[in-house]
């Protein structure tokens, strides 16, 4: 199958367009996680599915 051409992405193609539109680095230590942090990073994992979804759109 040509993936060039195709509207089927696998996981791991998804996971690189994602990480292409991020600009930010950012680290995270889970056993220093606070619940703010635990907040933030389903908030951010939220906006990171909403982005992955305008970079669908766009293809």
């Amino acid at each position: 199958m040509d993936r060039e051409n195709s509207d089927i992405f696998s996981k791991t193609e998804k996971q690189k367009m994602l990480y292409e539109a991020k600009l930010e680095d950012v680290q995270f230590a889970a056993a220093e996680a606070d619940q703010d942090d635990l907040e933030a990073l389903d908030r951010a994992q939220e906006a990171d599915k909403r982005q992955l979804n305008e970079i669908m759109k766009k293809k």
